[in-house]
């Protein structure tokens, strides 16, 4: 084992129970076991899954050690880790990719079998490196990236040029990619067609993102946030739709845009129920495709049944259809050639001490990620 095989002392955002507040408090990160190393975190960033986590989402365990998007240094391997060495960058993922399991060899899906999404909080044995006060903690899924150390199983680890930019690889570790992904992997948007995307956030930015990089010459931006109109056209949005400023429905507005028929693709990125109809309501009979990618506190909602009878189709995407070692390097490599504008994204910044201060600032419309300095 490289690095250290002590018990580390340090500072991690923790919530005791559900929809209880956060705290940062003093935590033990245990060395790494035979597969698994231990990251000295960065930076991290804030995503929607992380206030569902408070939540709930995926799970009611707690006390939880929370985030799940970041990057960070490899302080310490285990003795059968040989892909990654002390000192490497990384991005914990919260899905891997075994290459050989059915769903793996098959291209059809991202989501392998042998190292699924782990919906428990808890590491692949079902247990966790991370306590306090001699009390378990939970991950939100995989791992915990607001917290000075954490510990991840080798399988959950993308390594990166060390050159990249920490913020904005943090960027890239859920939500852009998740939208860019459901463009590029799940829809397979075709040249020349046409697109709509509901919501303007981080996810939705990556799906225009990579709608464009497919070769879409119509990106329908969607977004009650009027600030979102300038974001949207720097990542490639070529209208925009604010709903507030009509009575009309969503995607009555999109069908004026597409001449009458409506789009060829649409991403629901909001996770707002009704949105889900409406986001099929404005692809084109027949044949529209939808990728709902956006995750809301209502796990159950209704769907016109009338928008799938006539020939539409839904696609649920987790990851935008990302393969975490084939895709997500694709996109740290686009990432580290600053291909993306990623400055747009990037609007305020708070210590880890501060980490409610980021829950205050998600609540400005000017707002688009909240970076968590780990280190200074």
């Amino acid at each position: 084992m490289s690095g250290s095989s002590q018990v580390v002392t340090c500072k991690a955002a923790i919530c005791w129970g559900l929809g209880g507040p956060v705290t940062v408090e003093e935590i033990e990160v245990d060395p790494p076991k035979a597969t698994e190393v231990r990251v000295k975190m960065l930076t991290a960033s804030i995503c929607h899954t992380d206030i569902l986590s408070i939540h709930g989402f995926p799970n009611v365990n707690y006390p939880k050690a929370l985030g799940h998007e970041g990057v960070g240094v490899v302080e310490s391997v285990g003795d059968q880790v040989t892909t990654l060495k002390e000192g490497d960058m990384v991005i914990p993922t919260y899905m891997g990719e075994c290459q050989t399991c059915e769903n793996c060899v098959s291209g059809k899906t991202n989501l392998c079998l042998t190292y699924p999404v782990r919906l428990t909080g808890l590491l692949p044995d079902n247990t966790s490196r991370m306590s306090i006060r001699g009390q378990r903690l939970y991950h939100v899924l995989s791992c915990a990236t607001w917290s000075e150390y954490m510990v991840s199983n080798v399988n959950y680890i993308l390594k990166v040029d060390p050159t990249i930019d920490p913020v904005h690889a943090s960027f890239i570790s859920c939500g852009f990619s998740t939208g860019f992904g459901a463009a590029w992997k799940e829809a397979k948007v075709e040249s020349g067609s046409s697109v709509a995307v509901l919501g303007l956030g981080a996810v939705g930015l990556g799906a225009v993102s990579g709608a464009k990089s497919m070769g879409a010459t119509k990106i329908i931006g969607i977004d009650k946030n009027e600030k979102k109109r300038e974001k949207g056209e720097a990542f490639g949005m070529t209208h925009f739709i604010n709903p507030g400023d009509s009575a009309k429905s969503v995607s009555e507005l999109v069908k004026e845009l597409s001449g009458g028929l409506g789009v060829d693709y649409s991403f629901e990125c909001t996770g707002i129920a009704p949105l889900l109809t409406e986001s099929l309501e404005a692809t084109k009979v027949g044949t529209g495709k939808t990728i709902t990618i956006g995750l809301g506190i209502e796990h159950v909602v209704s769907i016109g049944v009338l928008s799938i009878l006539f020939g539409r189709t839904l696609k649920g995407s987790v990851f935008g259809g990302l393969k975490p070692i084939s895709d997500l390097s694709t996109v740290a490599n686009k990432c580290q050639k600053k291909e993306f504008p990623f400055q747009e994204l990037f609007t305020h910044e708070v210590p880890l001490e501060d980490i409610n201060q980021a829950f205050e600032l998600l609540k400005d419309p000017n707002c688009v990620k909240v970076i968590i300095k780990i280190r200074p």
